[in-house]
């Protein structure tokens, strides 16, 4: 299953060159991992009055083109995989058929104290 999360490029997002700040790629594709999560019927909110929030543990990030201003784009996200304690989620931004920026990204859960916890059951239920 892919999710698809559709964002155009401000002017803000831009750098003093006219594309898209390196930085912002992990702003975006961190809108579209909370789309997923919501999309999914995961209350965020809920978690964490329940103390528990998710994290990014590790990310690896390849640039390959720019986007500029008034781009409208797509990020592409996949569950590549699932433990109890941790998702691997393979992200892409795409501007037509160019795909501008890619991503593997791991999110594990903590709880209070910053301490290692599950994934919510909801998630660990799910089949890759």
């Amino acid at each position: 299953m892919i999710h698809h999360f559709s964002l155009r490029v401000y002017y803000e997002d831009t750098d003093m060159a006219g594309i898209v700040y390196y930085a912002n790629y992990l702003r975006f594709i961190e809108r579209a991992r909370s789309d997923w999560v919501r999309e999914m019927g995961i209350d965020q909110l809920a978690m964490k009055a329940d103390g528990l929030v998710f994290a990014v543990r590790r990310i690896e990030a390849d640039y390959l083109a720019p986007a500029q201003f008034e781009d409208v784009l797509e990020v592409r996200t996949t569950l590549d995989a699932l433990t109890p304690a941790r998702m691997v989620m393979g992200q892409e931004v795409w501007r037509d058929q160019t795909c501008l920026f890619r991503a593997v990204v791991t999110i594990v859960c903590i709880g209070a104290g910053g301490k290692p916890a599950r994934l919510p059951a909801k998630l660990r239920s799910m089949a890759l």
